[in-house]
């Protein structure tokens, strides 16, 4: 009997202190699209997936435990982080923490591999491509792109 395969990632539950700061602070960097509330939680849907916030969170900072987001333009995700006095980590990348300690990175749709179906871009109203190079790392995992 085979191993069962990992397809993606359904949704990444983040703790945060309080749902209605997160939610502000959030839906100052990005356009958000709730999906709902319950229990001490609100969902963020991203097309096919979702964020999950727990409020909660207790423990400190992490040192190096991350999620990354895919957005259609980091660097309005740049301007929104410096519009709002997010401190933004040195380096080549775009790395943050929220109020909380999370510790996020930002990626560019059209630079990485990621990708979402045309039935899903088109349902979240995107028309997005991608560089040669993310075309050839998708290409030699054999997956052509239209």
């Amino acid at each position: 009997m085979s191993a069962p395969r990992l397809v993606g990632i359904n949704h990444v539950a983040l703790e945060v202190g309080d749902i209605d700061e997160a939610l502000a602070f959030y839906g100052a960097l990005f356009e958000l699209d709730l999906r709902g509330r319950a229990g001490g939680m609100a969902f963020v849907d991203m097309g096919d997936q979702f964020i999950a916030l727990a409020e909660g969170r207790t423990q400190p900072p992490d040192r190096h435990r991350h999620f990354g987001l895919v957005v259609d333009d980091k660097s309005a995700v740049r301007a929104a982080l410096e519009r709002e006095g997010v401190q933004i980590a040195p380096g080549r990348g775009l790395d943050f923490r929220d109020p909380w300690g999370n510790l996020i990175q930002i990626v560019q749709y059209d630079e990485i591999q990621f990708t979402k179906s045309d039935a899903v871009l088109d349902a979240m109203g995107l028309e997005l491509g991608k560089t040669e190079r993310a075309l050839a790392e998708l290409r030699a995992k054999g997956v052509e792109t239209g």
